[in-house]
């Protein structure tokens, strides 16, 4: 998408003066979805569904993005082409291998198992295609029963506001700004924060997301601004001038993610809506260890898995769910613009299992 001519707004009215300069910068125009006029509630439904259903038109990117996952995990059909009840344990041996290696962990790889083994035994399955589509059935039930719901939860009321938050190289700003591609071509009104303060590339980088996604972004100017002013001046920005969804980039984990949840919350009561934590895919089940802190210092609501598409540990996305039973909202499948998909867990089993 073209970059949009930016101009420059002063961020408050000369009779509130702010405590340091913003800025907001524009992009181009916006648009309203037509079911705006529906009321907030049916608004917030009906994007969170659209989103969903574009997700499952659109399962080439899924396939193609978890290729390497897929040719590790090829040895399951060469194990069960053949398969026969007099080498069950073998196979389960080098089955179970093979969901090591693609980082499902130990935990789920050996349930999984122990769970075909005693359906071979009690004469369940009975052939190699039985057992696959058995596998597939645990994972997805896995993904299902601990994912919770996967759609954005967004509320009742405008503005809806995300925080984005995770570690510097994980890929955060970039999503955030391909979130807000997504957003904008459904026709909602985006306001970016830059609330990344500590790292001073992290605003920079989000103007240019900005002029890409056509959105406007409220930018702190000065090295002593701090990441929960920033945020509630451009809360209460975007509830002032109607935007539907505002986007808050962030840096942590540390006490200032508290200081910034507790700023946004005293401009909209009950925001944020969502705190979405961005994860490296290419760590693999490290990145656990990085979900657990996030989580309990600020209470993740989703997570965004991002470069798997280089990556063949596909498999941490059923681990790190299984672990602390919070959903993958999206996963990063690609470089592209497009390339940041709603997580559809049927769509995730088939293309690693394919």
């Amino acid at each position: 998408m073209a970059a949009s001519t930016s101009r420059l707004l002063p961020f408050l009215s000369p009779s509130k003066p702010p405590v340091a300069p913003f800025l907001l910068r524009t992009g181009g125009p916006t648009s309203r979805v037509s079911c705006a006029a529906t009321g907030q509630t049916g608004f917030f439904t009906r994007l969170g569904r659209l989103i969903k259903e574009k997700a499952k038109s659109d399962v080439e990117k899924i396939f193609s993005g978890f290729s390497k996952t897929r040719e590790n995990l090829a040895v399951v059909d060469e194990l069960l082409l053949y398969w026969n009840l007099a080498e069950t344990d073998r196979v389960l041996d080098e089955l179970e291998e093979a969901l090591l290696v693609s980082d499902f962990g130990p935990k789920i790889s050996f349930k999984i198992v122990d769970i075909l083994r005693d359906d071979i035994k009690a004469g369940k399955l009975k052939s190699g295609p039985e057992i696959k589509e058995a596998l597939k059935r645990s994972v997805l039930q896995l993904l299902t029963s601990k994912g919770g719901n996967t759609e954005l939860q967004l509320g009742s009321r405008k503005p809806a506001v995300i925080m984005v938050v995770g570690v510097n190289g994980g890929g955060k700003t970039t999503s955030l700004g391909k979130l807000a591609h997504r957003l904008k071509n459904e026709g909602v009104k985006v306001l970016m924060a830059a609330g990344d303060t500590f790292r001073a590339a992290a605003s920079d980088q989000l103007e240019v997301w900005a002029e890409r996604t056509g959105s406007e972004i409220v930018m702190a100017e000065g090295e002593n601004a701090k990441a929960p002013s920033v945020l509630s001046q451009a809360v209460k920005r975007g509830k002032e001038e109607g935007y539907d969804v505002i986007l808050c980039d962030t840096s942590g984990p540390d006490g200032k993610l508290i200081a910034c949840k507790k700023a946004v919350s005293r401009v909209v009561p009950g925001a944020p809506n969502e705190i979405l934590l961005v994860l490296d895919g290419t760590t693999g089940l490290n990145m656990l260890q990085q979900a657990r802190e996030f989580n309990e210092v600020v209470g993740v609501t989703g997570f965004i898995l991002t470069k798997l598409d280089g990556s063949a540990r596909g498999g941490c996305v059923v681990s790190v769910v299984d672990e602390l039973g919070i959903p993958v909202k999206f996963v990063g499948v690609g470089e592209g613009l497009d390339d940041l998909q709603p997580f559809d867990a049927e769509a995730f089993v088939d293309a690693i299992f394919s």
